[in-house]
């Protein structure tokens, strides 16, 4: 039987992602990335075209790398403004049934505590349709906006991630047994005290004493995704990801990645298939090839190039402003994002980037996505091909133009997917966990969140 490709819409509460410049686009929506109806049409659409999820990036930093300034960026809109997506969730819950929701957060920022609130809030009033991308933050902006420093080095940020779940495992899977919202009218005892336990926790990080304030949800952990593409990344994945969101500028980047975090996971005692991988990606479908190329070259005048460089410097740590259009990159350490460094550098020796080259290949993609352009058959085609050459369950499909882009995957390549058996046609029941797994709405026993799930709590 075929594989079955998974779908997220991709998005940033901004009024540009990772198409900078066409926000100014006639037809795009992105300028109205700040009002409510943009949000409820979007959660429609991908609905109504059976996406899996919305997956929301989120952050706090500026894109400052660039020029060694932010001005560029805050110009052109390259992921500014930007509003806390976290809070939108609730609408498009609202008017959808069955779509999940991966918001980004980062232990950098949030105290556990609240946030683990905040998650569960979020997994009640969906009946379990949320999930948390864990992010690390390595924008010195944001650390110095929020507390006056800059970010950790790498390797201490996943040290305080491991921590940071080990703690928030505690208070969603440790503090309330099963049985302890009793919600008994006739003796008039709601919660019993008897089955609801202090957490303690004492780390270099952190201190927590006292229970959990919030009642077990449908799924009391959230599901977790992740993204990081270093080899502490690859690490961290491999032990807490369910879902792992891959990026790279050709197949073999993908693919090696995929087999690797897969091998570690088993390493650490887990299902190497029960980790889903979504690459990155950008679809620009029509009805015939020649109306998507069509569509292409209509985008293209609006991209910003500059944009594009505000973007991978950031990403990178790499000021593109250094090089000449047609110099090669050249692989740099820094605390930023690894990954986007080595995909256009060592982990694909047989192809050389010229900056040029990563300029146009980020300014209608991203960071390392491929983009299709064609009828439904191509696309479907090029689809199957990523899957059976990098082993990746789905994509993160990203948007050129808000929300033109995701109505035109659901209208005109979802059925062509569902045709050839690859997708599907009616929604799983359940949460978010059950919809992608097909079992228990609660993590499974080899997850290391499972040595804090007390006795007799069903998994």
């Amino acid at each position: 039987m075929s594989r079955q490709i998974r779908i997220n819409a991709f998005a940033l509460a901004a009024p540009s992602h990772l198409s900078p410049g066409l926000w100014r686009h006639p037809r795009d929506r992105s300028s109205e990335y700040n009002t409510l109806r943009y949000w409820t049409d979007l959660a429609s659409i991908a609905e109504r075209g059976k996406f899996d999820g919305i997956f929301l990036a989120d952050g706090i930093s500026l894109y400052d790398v660039y020029k060694g300034s932010s001005e560029p960026a805050v110009r052109l809109g390259v992921q500014f403004p930007r509003l806390d997506p976290i809070l939108l969730v609730s609408a498009m819950a609202h008017v959808t049934q069955h779509l999940g929701f991966g918001i980004t957060s980062s232990v950098t920022y949030e105290p556990p505590y609240l946030f683990a609130r905040r998650m569960n809030t979020l997994d009640h009033i969906t009946q379990g349709r949320v999930g948390w991308n864990i992010v690390t933050s390595f924008g010195n902006s944001g650390t110095k906006a929020l507390k006056g420093e800059d970010a950790k080095p790498h390797g201490d940020r996943y040290a305080l991630a491991d921590d940071y779940l080990d703690l928030v495992y505690k208070y969603w899977e440790g503090s309330w047994e099963d049985a302890a919202a009793v919600r008994d009218r006739a003796t008039g005892v709601f919660a019993d005290p008897g089955l609801i336990h202090e957490v303690s926790h004492h780390s270099a990080n952190f201190k927590s004493e006292g229970i959990f304030i919030a009642e077990p949800s449908p799924q009391r952990t959230p599901l977790l995704y992740q993204a990081g593409a270093s080899t502490r990344g690859r690490e961290f994945a491999a032990r807490h990801a369910e879902c792992v969101f891959v990026s790279g500028p050709t197949k073999k980047v993908v693919g090696d990645l995929v087999a690797d975090v897969r091998r570690r996971a088993a390493d650490n005692g887990r299902d190497p298939r029960e980790i889903l991988f979504f690459a990155s990606i950008k679809i620009i479908p029509g009805k015939t090839e020649s109306e998507a190329v069509a569509k292409y070259e209509d985008y293209r005048q609006y991209a910003s190039v500059e944009g594009a460089a505000a973007l991978y410097s950031r990403w990178s740590g790499i000021d593109l402003a250094q090089y000449d259009l047609d110099e090669p990159l050249r692989h740099e350490e820094s605390n930023h994002m690894q990954s986007a460094v080595e995909s256009y550098t060592t982990a694909d020796p047989g192809r050389t980037w010229t900056v040029r080259d990563i300029l146009e290949a980020i300014a209608l993609g991203n960071r390392g996505s491929t983009l299709l352009v064609g009828s439904p058959s191509e696309v479907a085609d090029g689809l199957q091909s990523w899957v059976d050459e990098t082993d990746v369950d789905g994509f993160n499909l990203g948007y050129v133009l808000a929300h033109e882009s995701f109505a035109d995957f659901a209208e005109l390549v979802v059925p062509e997917l569902q045709r050839r058996g690859v997708y599907k046609k009616a929604y799983r029941a359940g949460t978010l966990r059950e919809k992608l797994f097909g079992r228990s709405p609660r993590l499974g026993d080899s997850h290391p969140a499972h040595k804090h799930r007390r006795p007799g709590n069903a998994a």
